[in-house]
């Protein structure tokens, strides 16, 4: 049981702290984690205890676990296509040392959750989950009449999901929805008759603070790849951490969509005074119709570290109408059309357009988009790729300034990824 506690401890470490916080603030954190060492007593060791998980292979034994499930409780869905013609209401929940875990079983084909049978509908969400401290991982949510998954709880973790062809944002945060945790999802093709509402990922409306989305990725949303649109809520914070958005506002068969076409919309809202404050850090906006960092009337504060955008309609758009009150951009690269960068107090500095510096081709060992959508390793983890990697002699290599983010060499290198020889 000592290993089931300190999973539990470990993954309330990863809910309750942004993970690209500054080196001594990690060390803080794992300083937390106190691991017990077993004592040298000669006490017999106990055999291990019989899986006691939930396994479920019918959308019927699905749907009853879920219903039943308890603070502790493991479910493991085997691979498979469940064909579910309603929404799942997901509403006990779990504590923030005995998670409940939804999980795909190990070594099989992924399961798919498919509600093809539904209509598009605003009520045809193919999950809510209204609780917290839950752990879903590795489920495909496909063809939902409305959002794949929306999130109203708190302190969940959702990781090495995937949400597709959804007829609204493939996962959306509203409804008070704090402290989750997006990580090493995919959200993909997605799109409303409307054409204006289907993003891949969104923290909008009424969404609470402190949500995360680390190494996901966005392509090809009829509107946005993440959309932070405010409508009720103000003044709430969002982190985005290695982070990519890649082509939105086209299709699935590649035809522009008519949708607003961003990569990141950091915020917005009706009457263009509520305030989405943003953090990003090594993300990669690519070939969005629209904008790659997009303004978008939000009145918050930005900020932007280390991040790489390129053949967007825009780079980073952050105009002078209904200003932002802060933006920070630093050790950043644009290719392409850099847009404009326009706050009440601005600190834009060592960036690639800055300092008699301009990004060209010959900087990175590939601009090929088509590797950004490569699988996925095994653990969920991001692909490797080369795309906007810089070269050995790029005079973009240690000329940024330490933000706090790892690095090699004698200062941070401009861009998304540093250089490694």
């Amino acid at each position: 049981m000592k290993f089931v506690k300190l999973y539990f401890m470990l993954i309330a470490v990863l809910l309750s702290g942004y993970s690209s916080c500054s080196k001594e603030e990690s060390a803080e954190q794992q300083e937390e984690v106190e691991i017990e060492q077993p004592e040298n007593d000669n006490t017999p060791i106990e055999e291990p205890a019989e899986d006691e998980s939930i396994h479920v292979t019918t959308g019927s034994e699905l749907l009853a676990a879920i219903a039943e499930a308890k603070a502790g409780d493991s479910i493991v869905v085997h691979g498979g296509t469940y064909a579910l013609t309603s929404r799942i209401d997901v509403e006990s929940s779990g504590t923030e040392l005995q998670m409940i875990i939804l999980m795909a079983a190990p070594d099989e084909e992924r399961p798919v959750f498919d509600y093809s049978a539904m209509s598009e509908n605003a009520s045809n969400q193919g999950m809510i989950l209204d609780a917290d401290f839950w752990h879903i991982k590795g489920i495909d949510f496909y063809n939902a009449g409305d959002n794949g998954m929306k999130i109203q709880g708190n302190n969940n973790l959702i990781e090495f999901c995937t949400f597709s062809e959804c007829s609204d944002t493939g996962l959306q945060l509203d409804s008070g929805a704090s402290n989750n945790t997006i990580l090493n999802c995919d959200s993909f093709f997605n799109a409303d008759s409307s054409v204006e509402n289907a993003d891949g990922f969104a923290c909008k409306l009424t969404a609470g603070s402190n949500n995360k989305f680390i190494g996901c990725r966005a392509w090809q949303n009829l509107d946005d790849g993440w959309d932070g649109y405010l409508r009720g809520s103000d003044d709430i914070h969002t982190y985005y951490e290695n982070c990519w958005a890649i082509n939105n506002g086209y299709l699935k068969d590649n035809s522009v969509s008519g949708g607003d076409g961003n990569g990141f919309k950091t915020g917005g809202s009706d009457d263009k005074t509520l305030k989405h404050n943003a953090t990003y850090t090594n993300c990669l906006a690519v070939g969005n119709i629209a904008d790659g960092f997009d303004h978008n009337s939000n009145r918050g504060m930005v900020t932007i570290y280390n991040c790489s955008a390129n053949d967007n309609g825009k780079n980073y758009n952050f105009s002078n109408n209904n200003i932002l009150t802060g933006l920070i951009i630093k050790n950043c690269v644009s290719l392409g059309n850099m847009g404009s960068t326009n706050a009440t107090e601005k600190d834009t500095s060592s960036n690639s357009w800055m300092n008699g510096l301009t990004a060209k081709e010959t900087d990175f060992l590939s601009i090929e988009t088509a590797q950004l959508l490569a699988a996925r390793k095994a653990d969920g983890s991001l692909p490797d790729i080369d795309f906007m990697h810089l070269t050995a002699g790029s005079n973009l290599i240690d000329k940024g300034v330490d933000v706090g983010l790892p690095f090699n060499g004698s200062a941070p290198d401009r861009g998304a990824f540093e250089f490694e020889d």
